[in-house]
């Protein structure tokens, strides 16, 4: 099985487009005001936002998008007018994250965890 992608919840989609395309998602599918889904820039994966009427207002999912160059991505999305909550910074869990939240209030995390994404020390086998 392979993830094929993730649909976050938005009530105004076309700002969230904006927001999303200004990150450098590329838009593949234009269903406004109901829908749209993005090509990540690099790798296979898509992810989509759909038009809810009202957002959920406890927990809710996070994102995670990989960059091998996060803090330079990170400088380069500040300099487009992109907010972040947290700058880049080492985790406990050995990855390097920075976090932000799109329009509609959903947590995405960039971040880089190299080898330890899938094979931390910590790993458990079988």
């Amino acid at each position: 099985m392979n993830l094929n992608q993730v649909t976050l919840p938005a009530m105004d989609v076309a700002a969230a487009t904006a927001f999303y395309q200004k990150m450098g998602f590329r838009l593949i599918v234009d269903a406004l005001p109901d829908y749209v889904r993005f090509e990540c820039p690099a790798g296979d994966a898509t992810f989509s936002l759909h038009r809810v009427d009202q957002l959920r207002t406890a927990g809710g999912t996070s994102v995670y998008f990989e960059c091998e160059d996060l803090d330079e991505r990170v400088a380069e999305l500040q300099e487009r007018g992109i907010h972040f909550d947290e700058p880049p910074s080492d985790r406990r869990w050995l990855w390097r994250e920075a976090r932000l939240k799109d329009p509609a209030g959903n947590q995405l995390i960039l971040y880089y965890a190299g080898v330890n994404r899938k094979n931390p020390p910590w790993r458990v086998d079988g």
